[in-house]
């Protein structure tokens, strides 16, 4: 009876000292928003801009660790090509995860003149979290991510265009409307059959901010729509400067501040390949695609993910989590 209890008491603790897994089905599940409150425009200018122009708001998706404070940047511009930025406006600001009680309302800001808010939404317990920001002034709105984990979450990074996507213009043909970027062979199945191994699943792109709604409507597309999706912050043009130092940054900021394992890395560029290296990543289990698949001593996606995923894929032990 000792020997049993013990054995009981050991098996809670060690369960207890894993990771959570994500919580995706929470935030997939998550109920329609409450209305936000609704006044006029603090100034004319914000009027004429909502009038002439769509919006094209975004959220920078944040993840942090276990017991850190959550910082989460909403922006806040008006049309695809012109992106105007809407400042000095009221902006009401909603927070759903497992442990809220339906949408918490978590207060109103005003963006500064780059039509940026900084929200604090303090320490969360472990989860998935979907945060929505709300115009006062029309209504327009947007959804991003946070991610609270606890350290030693195990993930797996993908980089989007030309490793996703067939080439790296795809976005950019994505973005101006022409059509829809096309996915490699088996590439949404492999995201999904980590996802469903309970990997925290991580999209890290040099894309600048504002093609963020174009990548989350893709993603809903293939049915990859929960992850945590990091645009490149070092620039805001067409091809932003600095790619490699952005993912070296992100991909370190990752696995030392945050604590994420990160088990394995897809991408296609040199660029890739060199920010995963310094970020700390085997290349052993970093898996490239394309012109420089095996690169560097990478390991060698040739022409699509159906290959991979019968031989490495379907063969990846579940996330050590609970």
């Amino acid at each position: 009876m000792l020997r049993r209890l013990t054995a009981t008491a050991c098996a809670v603790l060690a369960l207890q000292a894993q990771a959570a897994c994500p919580d995706y089905a929470v935030i997939d599940q998550a109920p329609a928003a409450p209305a936000a409150p609704r006044a006029s425009f603090q100034h004319f200018g914000s009027r004429l801009l909502s009038a002439l122009y769509s919006p094209w708001h975004m959220v920078h998706d944040t993840m942090v660790a276990k017991g850190q404070s959550a910082m989460v940047v909403g922006k806040f511009d008006y049309d695809a090509v012109l992106h105007k930025d809407l400042e000095d406006e009221r902006i009401h600001v909603y927070l759903y995860g497992a442990s809220t009680k339906g949408w918490e309302y978590v207060g109103v800001h005003r963006t500064d003149r780059d039509g940026k808010i900084f929200v604090s939404m303090g320490q969360r317990p472990v989860g998935e979290y979907k945060v929505r920001m709300v115009v006062e002034g029309d209504g327009s709105s947007v959804e991003g991510f946070l991610s609270v984990v606890d350290p030693g979450r195990e993930a797996v990074l993908f980089d989007v265009d030309g490793t996703l996507t067939i080439n790296d213009f795809e976005a950019y043909a994505d973005y101006v409307g022409i059509k829809t970027a096309t996915p490699y062979y088996y590439a949404p199945e492999t995201v999904r059959a980590y996802r469903a191994m309970g990997y925290q699943i991580v999209y890290l792109t040099a894309r600048p901010y504002w093609v963020t709604r174009d990548a989350r409507e893709w993603f809903g597309k293939m049915n990859l729509a929960a992850g945590h999706y990091r645009s490149n912050a070092y620039g805001d043009g067409p091809i932003p400067p600095n790619t490699e130092q952005h993912k070296t940054d992100y991909v370190t900021y990752l696995r030392q501040t945050v604590g994420l394992n990160i088990i394995r890395a897809y991408g296609n560029a040199t660029t890739d390949i060199s920010a995963y290296a310094k970020g700390g990543l085997p290349k052993a289990e970093t898996w490239i695609i394309g012109p420089n698949a095996g690169r560097d001593g990478t390991q060698a996606l040739k022409n699509d993910y159906a290959y991979h995923f019968s031989t490495v894929v379907s063969k990846t032990r579940p996330a050590k989590c609970n």
